[in-house]
């Protein structure tokens, strides 16, 4: 195994966790350090908050840990990145003392519209059919909220800062964040990857003046230089310069080695994701906008499964005790127990078929949308709806690429999963076999961290660009060859019923919604 005396200190701070993470230029993972966090508190029901000194301190603790732990000199590291959670919002004052606590991503509450769209523009969205995903975005605008609910606070706003952005002010005492940590309902123009002007349609959902707002760098640029106030309270040399990364999805892309349209990176965590990196820009579903890349000047299409991978664990809760049991007896990672439990489940699940909109979306699926199983008889156990969910995920994120393809107009040939669920060799197997491609894993699951890595490295000019870059520090893992059997059971089912699932049901779920109030209509 080759190795580099140099070393980046990446730190990832996730919405369950918080990593401090040691990698070498041919992308070792050598040392991590993983602080369990409280990713919120609910003061009423649909908050998700919390406080900002809760982040900047389990990060510091975290690092002074990797410090007191670690056997490599600290001369070794050459620079520090860091990468995070998306769109949790944060409102400091001109002193930098946060006003409020966090508002999280996972928060639920919802503002007024407002004076936005105006009745032009309510017609015009009305016509393309867009109207409801628009006023849904801003009834999601954390800064309307506060504006409308809090405006002495917002008064007294100084800096209103993304995660990345208020740890980037804790370490180096700059407000700056990078372009790549950019996801939020915020006034950022995605298509130029800066902020945008009042003219611009997200100034006019989003009206957070611009000297609010920190610089943005470019991923690889500098943000700053750890403060000696942060050495202090870290560990970390003082003087080290912080490089600009990008939001943890986007470093999974980039860690994954994904940095060419042909081939498609797919995020199995608690929000399943399919994603291809561009140079062009591309909005897949109209008025949904890529999302800046870890590499420079480029973009990622992204079409999400909100909770997709939540419901593993929703249920491994429910009818997995078992091999969680098993799993803490032996040490071994549970994934290994629920693979065993479905190995004798056919491909197809014996015609149980899973949509797994177990929360409401916007455009695709509407916000009407519910999660529904279909296909019971006599013969289904419990590994039937474990195999099933697994399906049912895989082909929404199939369907996801074939929108992506079909409007990008690039074709894809090859899958790189990452993300928890990706340790399951069985999810592995499914994914080559309904997306009939070669299907890999990274050599690391710490891909987020690994991504920001590379952007540090890049931005130190250790390699000549990111192509460079990735070819040192990425890997491919374990391969998933697609079962030829398999391949076209899937594809009848998916053709046949999967795709045809939502639009017979959809008429229901408004029924539903109709009787029940839930969801609520926009």
């Amino acid at each position: 195994m080759k190795t580099s005396d140099e070393l980046i200190l990446s730190i990832d701070f996730g919405t369950q966790s918080v990593r401090a993470v040691l990698i070498d230029l041919y992308g070792n993972v050598l040392q991590v350090t993983k602080t369990e966090i409280e990713p919120y508190f609910s003061a009423a029901p649909g908050w998700a908050e919390q406080h900002p000194e809760y982040f900047r301190d389990m990060m510091f603790e975290n690092l002074r840990r990797l410090f007191s732990e670690t056997g490599y000199a600290k001369e070794r590291i050459k620079a520090v990145t860091l990468t995070t959670q998306r769109s949790t919002l944060i409102n400091l004052d001109s002193e930098g003392r946060s006003l409020r606590p966090a508002i999280s991503w996972l928060d639920q509450r919802l503002s007024r519209v407002g004076r936005y769209p105006g009745r032009l523009m309510d017609l015009a969205l009305r016509i393309v059919n867009m109207r409801e995903a628009v006023v849904f975005a801003v009834k999601n605008g954390e800064c309307n909220w506060l504006m409308q609910n809090t405006p002495d606070i917002w008064e007294k706003t100084s800096k209103y800062l993304l995660l990345s952005g208020y740890l980037t002010w804790t370490l180096t005492g700059e407000y700056r964040d990078s372009v790549g940590c950019t996801v939020a309902y915020l006034p950022f123009d995605y298509k130029k990857q800066q902020w945008a002007d009042k003219s611009h349609m997200n100034y006019r959902m989003f009206p957070v003046d611009r000297d609010k707002l920190p610089d943005i760098v470019k991923p690889s640029g500098i943000l700053g230089y750890i403060s000696r106030e942060a050495s202090e309270k870290t560990g970390i040399p003082a003087g080290l310069p912080l490089i600009a990364s990008a939001a943890d999805k986007a470093c999974e892309v980039l860690g994954s080695g994904v940095i060419t349209p042909d081939v498609a990176c797919l995020s199995y965590g608690t929000t399943a994701t399919v994603q291809t990196t561009h140079s062009t820009y591309n909005e897949v579903i109209p008025f949904f906008p890529s999302y800046p890349s870890a590499v420079p000047d480029c973009y990622n299409t992204e079409v999400q499964i909100y909770r997709g991978y939540w419901m593993i664990s929703w249920f491994k809760k429910e009818f997995g005790l078992k091999e969680i049991q098993m799993a803490e007896q032996t040490g071994k990672h549970p994934e290994t127990f629920f693979d065993a439990m479905v190995d004798d489940v056919p491909a197809g699940s014996m015609g149980l078929i899973l949509q797994p909109y177990w929360s409401p979306g916007v455009k695709v699926p509407g916000t009407e949308a519910k999660g529904a199983i279909i296909g019971f008889g006599d013969v289904h156990t419990r590994a039937h709806v474990y195999r099933a969910i697994l399906e049912g995920l895989t082909y929404s994120l199939k369907e996801g690429l074939v929108r992506t393809v079909k409007r990008t107009k690039v074709p894809v040939k090859a899958v790189v999963v990452s993300g928890g669920g990706s340790q399951s060799k069985q999810a592995m197997q499914i994914t080559a076999d309904i997306f009939d491609m070669d299907t890999y894993r990274p050599h690391t699951f710490e891909t987020s961290a690994l991504g920001a890595a590379i952007n540090a490295a890049v931005g130190m000019r250790y390699f000549d660009g990111y192509p460079a870059a990735i070819e040192a520090m990425t890997h491919r893992g374990e391969h998933f060859v697609p079962d030829p059997a398999n391949v076209e059971i899937y594809r009848e089912l998916y053709d046949k019923v999967y795709s045809k699932m939502y639009r017979h049901l959809q008429p229901l779920y408004e029924q539903i919604r109709e009787v029940t109030g839930y969801p609520p209509k926009i």
